[in-house]
């Protein structure tokens, strides 16, 4: 099989997100010819209205059309573009506008997959170019904005839970001041605690031996973690690091002002608000498995549940 030009988009909660690229299953490569990240927030609010907000859609669907763009220059046909929505698009009483938004623009209806199925695309990307390198079973965890993904397996999927807990999710519930008060602080703790406590009834964390963490708030603390002047996806991918040095980096970006986030070159100006809490959020995931399976370091990767839709894509016939 020859290589095979794909567009995946990825729409979650935080930010949209392209790849163009062209790839080849059976050779296992996949060459990025666009990679893309736009703020837009989508879910704002959406915890509390259960409704996208007119806002996040006029960004999101302006996103949308400079995406379209993208894949129409690089001549990808329609049936070879797919649009993953996850998180905040699930439950909302507005969707079908958000629908349609999105068909008018880009050509192509949104998917709304479930947390079992964004899991195991992210399983799929993150892991492609660690088999034979490190030792299974794998854990990814895909820290989003509305929520987080935890997937174990070796050569495919073997258990996965997706958790209302994420960057914005949490933010909006929690962390109000600036910076969050030791109250928030701790509020927020407890609500992702017991959010993994549940988890943990029936996803066996004991058997990880290689924990892989994905998505912006996971490689913005590893960007803090190793001292980056500038975000640079080639500098984090496949970056492996003690657990003690993420943890210290998520506190770090925990206790700092907004303004003080935002003086930090490598986090993305729409993730200033929100970065806090995902560092929340990884710190009580590595405690968790820590704590569980011994594990002691962690490995960061830039390739997640985009790479594994264009996976998919070219894969099918």
């Amino acid at each position: 099989m020859s290589a095979r030009r794909v567009a995946a988009l990825d729409c979650g909660t935080n930010s949209l997100r392209l790849l163009v690229a062209d790839v080849d299953p059976e050779a296992g490569t996949l060459v990025d010819l666009e990679r893309t990240m736009t703020v837009v927030r989508l879910g704002q609010g959406v915890d509390r209205t259960g409704a996208f907000a007119p806002e996040a859609l006029r960004r999101t669907f302006s996103a949308v059309e400079s995406a379209a763009a993208l894949v129409r220059r690089h001549g990808v046909e329609p049936g070879d573009v797919r649009f993953v929505a996850t998180s905040a698009s699930r439950d909302v009483s507005n969707r079908e506008e958000f629908s349609e938004g999105v068909r008018a623009r880009l050509g192509v209806a949104p998917e709304v997959v479930s947390g079992e199925e964004e899991a195991a695309l992210s399983f799929a990307g993150a892991t492609r170019d660690l088999l034979g390198t490190a030792g299974a079973p794998f854990l990814v965890v895909d820290l989003g904005g509305g929520s987080t993904e935890l997937v174990l397996g070796a050569q495919d999927v073997e258990a996965a839970r997706s958790l209302d807990m994420g960057s914005v999710r949490m933010t909006e519930r929690h962390l109000s001041e600036d910076p969050p008060s030791a109250a928030q602080v701790a509020a927020a703790r407890a609500d992702v605690d017991a959010l993994l406590d549940a988890a943990a009834a029936d996803l066996p964390l004991a058997r990880t031996r290689t924990l892989v963490g994905v998505a912006g708030s996971i490689t913005t603390v590893t960007a803090a973690a190793v001292g980056l002047r500038a975000y640079e996806p080639g500098a984090l991918h496949g970056v492996r690091l003690p657990l003690e040095a993420v943890r210290a980096a998520c506190d770090r970006l925990l206790r700092a002002t907004r303004a003080e986030r935002a003086a930090m070159p490598f986090v993305h100006p729409g993730r200033v608000d929100v970065i806090g809490a995902g560092a929340l959020v990884w710190h009580a995931v590595l405690d968790r498995v820590e704590a569980a399976a011994g594990v002691r370091e962690v490995v960061t990767s830039e390739h997640d549940v985009l790479d594994g839709t264009a996976f998919a894509l070219a894969a099918r016939a």
